[in-house]
C-alpha cells in the first residue's frame, strides 16, 4: 500500500500541546484524504455477534480498522511525553477528548485574555508609533497561533483604532483609501 503523501504534514507539525487546533486540523485533512475522518466523530457500531458473517459486523471491523490507523496517526504525530500519557487509550476519540480537555479550555481561555487586550490597547499620546504597531501586530500573531481566523482587514482596522485622536486624519485617509 503507497504511503498517503498528505501524511507527511503531521511529520512537519507534531503535536506539542499548544498547537493543538492546528495538528487537529492537519489530522482531520489526512483522515479525509484516507475517507476515515468519520472515526474522530463517530462512535464504533455495537459489536455484532461474530458468529455471522453480516453487513453490520463487517461495517464494525471496517471502523475498528479505520479507528486503529486514526489512532496510529495521532500517536505518531504527537511529542514523545504526549505519546507516553495517551497511548493506555484504545479510541481514538477518548484520545481527542483528552486532549481537548488538555489544550482546549486552556488555549480558549488564552485565545480570550488575548483578544481582550488586542481589543483594549490603545496608544498613549506622545509614546512610539512603531512599539506600539509591534505590540499590537504580537497580539494578533498571538491570536493566529491560537487558531483564531480573521481577515486582514480587520488586523488593519484594530491596529488604526488602537492610534491616538492625533492620528486621525491619516487613519480616515487609510480607510477611506481601503
Amino acid at each position: 500500500m503507497a504511503k498517503n503523501p498528505i501524511a507527511t504534514i503531521l511529520e512537519h507539525n507534531k503535536l506539542t500541546g499548544p498547537n493543538f487546533f492546528d495538528w487537529l486540523r492537519n489530522l482531520k485533512i489526512v483522515l479525509q484524504y484516507e475517507k476515515r475522518a468519520y472515526v474522530l466523530e463517530k462512535s464504533p457500531p455495537t459489536t455484532p455477534p461474530e458468529d455471522v458473517i453480516s453487513e453490520a459486523y463487517l461495517k464494525y471491523l471496517c471502523h475498528v480498522d479505520d479507528n486503529l490507523q486514526a489512532r496510529c496517526y495521532m500517536l505518531a504525530s504527537m511529542s514523545n511525553e504526549l505519546q507516553r500519557q495517551n497511548e493506555g487509550l484504545d479510541n481514538d476519540i477518548d484520545i481527542l477528548l483528552h486532549l481537548q480537555e488538555l489544550y482546549g479550555e486552556r488555549t480558549r481561555q488564552e485565545r480570550y485574555k488575548i483578544s481582550m487586550e488586542l481589543f483594549k490597547c490603545r496608544m498613549t499620546e506622545g509614546s512610539s508609533v512603531y512599539d506600539h504597531g509591534l505590540k499590537v501586530i504580537t497580539l494578533i500573531e498571538r491570536l493566529v497561533s491560537l487558531g483564531v481566523v480573521m481577515d486582514n482587514e480587520l488586523y488593519v482596522y484594530f491596529l488604526l483604532q488602537s492610534l491616538t485622536p492625533s492620528f486621525d486624519t491619516f487613519v480616515i485617509r487609510q480607510v477611506k483609501n481601503s
